[in-house]
């Protein structure tokens, strides 16, 4: 980045105009190109620094008044530009001024890679770099584009931003033709410091004034509250600016630099504080820590109303026909109709930021029940019960320690090439059961699914299982029996049973119902209703046997963790079928020995089944997300999760319903990030 901004200024006037304009646009590529990856990870980094709502001021605080010092001490350049003692020509200044801004600026930027320490990445299961894996990256990104403009909040902070930064750099460009045709007639030499004041004078203020007030307020009466008295006060400031531009008198806009600067001066402090903030938002709702992401977004808008405002600018002296080959006795009217758009268009796009920004409900208590709720989820997830389902529930299961792989693994050292090709192998020989959930990325269960959606979920699963698992029998999953016999699949349909008495009825009706019109192959009453502690068994007992009594002629049986049965030999007498869910990962078992693992959770529950059948109906590893001590979540080690059970369960003979079909993004709120990862098909 440094290297390239010195040869971008390296213009000499004896080459051609168009020799130059290609020189200057080729460098100013790589420039920008390694100013993005600069900043992107820069941001971050502010982002990432705190989750605290203040102190998240304070970082970004820090950050604005030190970026400032470069608007303070840019203008100063115009003087000693054209300043034959420096430099005989503005040519040369340009030149020489670049190598002796960008060694210094290059040195501090590389200050945080070489002092902030992070994890290595020499060990961890990233995609290879090639054409293909950056193809899918590009659509990541997108949907991660799509993914943040979801949030309301962020939409409001990126066209705020849009409004007020795009106004500010559309009139910032006119700044020297306000100030020499305005007050001084036309004449750049009359002007004198004037127009390198104005930048000077208006950072400083930035710098001393703006910065520390915005962040007592801010801490005082809230982050919007903060923002829209700072925009007011610039408000304020561009009506000065209006009035006190006197010919003859060029002091007097000094008296509205701090007001004006107001406007820019606070916008990046609050509004990159309030984007952390969202950034729980976002966490919370998808599991996803995307700081990056975020805060490219947020600086890509910055960015098109960078670029909008220089089209903005010429539009502006075009429509007022200013030309600067003529006095301002000549072109009166231009030159106060250029005035007017300096002053007034800025107070437009101010007052279209403040009208969006009215109803932005992230507050300080609204902040910081986020942020309980996040640390609430991720305790899960803290080497002492990192389980959902209980480290080491059952302690024969403790002998695992040091047991080598099962038999019908892959090798460990499997390459990629040969997994994927194992993964389809056994996707293409047909799953026993897959695990059914049609919602799509950002629908939840509360959602009521069409038939269309159904219909073009299982179209998707059909090829490779011959039994579908649903869990519950109303909000359109009553749909999901008739798809899958469409498709010549056989179906487990569950009632979603939790303790909410008059919906548990509703489901068990619903049931009931499909069964009865042979849509039913086994009917399931709950799904790990005692893991979640919402029943006592004495009311599952009942369900069952109100099911079981209106359904004669099918097998029905309750979904909950192996050990469940274990612990409950009530439950084996009552069901035709023992249910299973059995989940390796979710007690903190490394992928090497899972399918020992596994193995033993179904021996556990088999030596106690006695002649009853026994179906794994939950089995499955996650794709991404946070580990479980030994259990490490990646694309790798779910494909060969996948392969191996696959294998093993043909191997016993044991009918497993695989999980799942699909991601389920809504899963975040109970289960982490991780919770939403464990699709197979997308």
């Amino acid at each position: 980045m440094g290297v390239a901004y010195i040869f971008m200024w390296q213009l000499f006037k004896e080459n051609s105009l168009e020799y130059n304009f290609w020189y200057f646009f080729f460098w100013s590529i790589i420039f920008y190109l390694g100013l993005t990856f600069f900043s992107v990870p820069y941001v971050a980094m502010g982002y990432e620094m705190s989750d605290d709502f203040h102190e998240r001021t304070n970082i970004m605080a820090v950050a604005q008044w030190i970026g400032q010092w470069a608007w303070v001490i840019a203008p100063l350049f115009w003087l000693i530009m054209y300043d034959p003692e420096w430099f005989p020509s503005a040519d040369v200044a340009a030149r020489e001024l670049a190598i002796w801004v960008a060694i210094p600026c290059a040195i501090c930027a590389m200050i945080p890679a070489l002092f902030i320490k992070s994890e290595s990445t020499l060990n961890e299961d990233y995609e290879p770099l090639n054409l293909s894996n950056i193809g899918g990256s590009l659509t990541k990104i997108r949907d991660s584009f799509k993914e943040a403009f979801k949030i309301k909040e962020f939409r409001k902070l990126c066209l705020s931003t849009f409004f007020i930064f795009n106004a500010f750099n559309t009139v910032a460009s006119l700044t020297f033709f306000v100030i020499v045709y305005k007050l001084f007639n036309g004449d750049a030499g009359a002007s004198g410091v004037w127009v390198s004041l104005f930048g000077c004078l208006g950072a400083l203020g930035t710098t001393f004034i703006v910065i520390p007030i915005v962040t007592a307020l801010s801490k005082k009466l809230g982050k919007k509250k903060a923002f829209m008295i700072c925009q007011s006060i610039s408000i304020l400031g561009y009506l000065m600016l209006y009035f006190l531009f006197i010919p003859g008198k060029p002091w007097l806009y000094i008296l509205a630099l701090p007001f004006f600067s107001f406007g820019i001066g606070s916008l990046f402090t609050i509004m990159m504080s309030m984007t952390a903030d969202v950034i729980d938002i976002d966490e919370l709702n998808t599991g996803k820590r995307r700081e990056g992401t975020f805060g490219a977004i947020y600086w890509w808008m910055v960015k098109v109303g960078y670029a909008i405002a220089g089209a903005l600018s010429g539009g502006i002296i075009w429509l007022v026909g200013f030309d600067s080959d003529l006095a301002t006795i000549e072109q009166q009217g231009a030159v106060d109709g250029l005035h007017a758009f300096f002053c007034f268009f800025p107070m437009l796009g101010t007052l279209a930021a403040m009208f969006i920004m009215r109803n932005y409900d992230v507050t300080e208590k609204r902040a910081s029940e986020i942020r309980s709720q996040l640390d609430k989820r991720k305790s899960l997830n803290n080497g002492v019960n990192t389980s959902f389902y209980g480290l080491n529930k059952l302690e024969s299961l403790m002998s695992l320690k040091g047991k080598s792989s099962y038999l019908t693994d892959v090798k460990d050292d499997i390459s990629l090439d040969e997994l994927k090709s194992a993964f389809q192998k056994s996707l293409s020989s047909k799953l026993h059961g897959i695990c059914f959930s049609p919602y799509r990325e950002g629908q939840n269960v509360n959602q009521r699914l069409s038939g269309t959606q159904i219909d073009e979920r299982m179209e998707v699963i059909a090829p490779y299982t011959s039994w579908i698992r649903s869990f519950s029998s109303r909000n359109g999953n009553e749909l999901i029996p008739l798809s899958a016999r469409s498709k010549g699949l056989k179906s487990m349909i569950g009632a979603w049973v939790s303790d909410n008495e008059a919906q548990n009825n509703l489901e068990i009706e619903s049931l009931i119902d499909l069964a009865k019109k042979g849509q039913v192959d086994i009917a399931v009453v709950g799904n790990e209703v005692l893991l979640r502690d919402e029943l006592p068994m004495e009311v599952i007992i009942d369900y069952l046997k109100r099911v079981k009594k209106a359904l004669p002629n099918t097998p029905v049986g309750y979904v909950d963790a192996y050990y469940q049965f274990v612990d409950h030999p009530e439950l084996i007498e009552i069901c035709d079928v023992l249910l299973i869910n059995c989940y390796p990962f979710w007690e903190g078992c490394a992928i090497g020995k899972s399918t020992a693992y596994l193995n033993e959770m179904y021996e556990m529950v088999k030596q106690v089944a006695g002649e009853k059948p026994i179906i794994i109906t939950e089995t499955g590893w996650p794709n991404e997300g946070s580990e479980n001590l030994e259990a490490v979540p990646s694309m790798i080690n779910a494909m060969k999760y996948f392969v191996n059970v696959t294998n093993w369960s043909k191997d016993k003979g044991v009918e497993m319903f695989y999980f799942s079909s699909f991601d389920e993004s809504w899963k975040v709120h109970q289960e982490g990030d991780v919770g939403a990862r464990w699709g197979n098909m997308g």
